[in-house]
């Protein structure tokens, strides 16, 4: 059976995500002594799978304020079900069993395995010939000055590229960032992740591989500022069930 649910914050909490201390769920944070769950990243399948699995625990979380205009839903099963299905893939399973050993026991053939061939040697390693590593160095612009953007607004301002391990704090005085990456030589785009304190975005960005020189991409990100999107800490996760 299908649950549906929407999000809520009763009451925002004003502490700073990026101030506490980091762990695989989110961040430990020092004021109230809880984790607080970072969900702002994960995808609505993701979200609801966490829901499902900690739908009685008080959870305390990070939310983009689109989340709070979505509907998420989970397919809750029978207990009484799985114990029918269950008991079915047993009998199968025996009845395939009987089955197996009725037949073998038929068999008066003798079959002899084949000899294995083993080949003795040193393992080379073989390198990805498909992948390559390159610098992407550019400037984060906004798109309706075309300047660096507001660092007291955007505050922690960094940029990440296909997933690289760490985001990349650029100047704030030129926007200008240099990182390394693994890119597929075919490629066309890359996924590129723009956080701030309380901002966050991720969008594909087309280049042109052609252009790459010396190991290096000159590539410029223009953002417009709208396309950030807002994140909330929450003092306290609601939950509300839906038909």
């Amino acid at each position: 059976m299908k649950k549906k649910f929407t999000l809520e914050i009763a009451s925002p909490c004003s502490e700073n995500f990026d101030k506490m201390t980091p762990n695989e769920s989110g961040s430990f944070c020092n004021s109230c002594m809880k984790n607080v769950i970072d969900l702002s990243k994960k995808t609505n399948s993701e979200v609801a799978k966490f829901i499902s699995d900690n739908k009685n625990t008080n959870i305390c979380a990070r939310l983009k304020t689109t989340q709070l205009a979505e509907e998420f839903q989970f397919n809750e099963t029978s207990k009484i079900n799985n114990l029918k299905y269950a008991a079915v893939a047993a009998s199968i399973m025996l009845a395939s069993n009987v089955t197996a050993q009725e037949k073998n026991a038929a068999e008066t053939e003798i079959r002899v395995p084949e000899p294995v061939h083993y080949t003795v040697g040193k393992v080379a390693y073989v390198q990805n010939t498909e992948e390559q590593s390159i610098f992407i160095k550019g400037k984060l612009l906004d798109a309706k000055t075309n300047k660096p953007f507001d660092k007291k607004i955007y505050q922690n301002l960094a940029i990440a590229i296909n997933g690289s391990k760490s985001n990349v704090k650029m100047s704030s005085k030129t926007g200008e960032f240099l990182i390394p990456i693994l890119i597929a030589k075919n490629s066309k785009a890359f996924e590129v992740t723009i956080t701030a304190n309380d901002y966050y975005l991720s969008k594909t960005i087309p280049f042109n591989m052609s252009l790459l020189k010396d190991n290096v991409l000159q590539q410029n990100i223009i953002i417009s500022a709208d396309e950030l999107t807002k994140i909330y800490i929450a003092g306290g996760l609601g939950i509300n069930y839906t038909r």
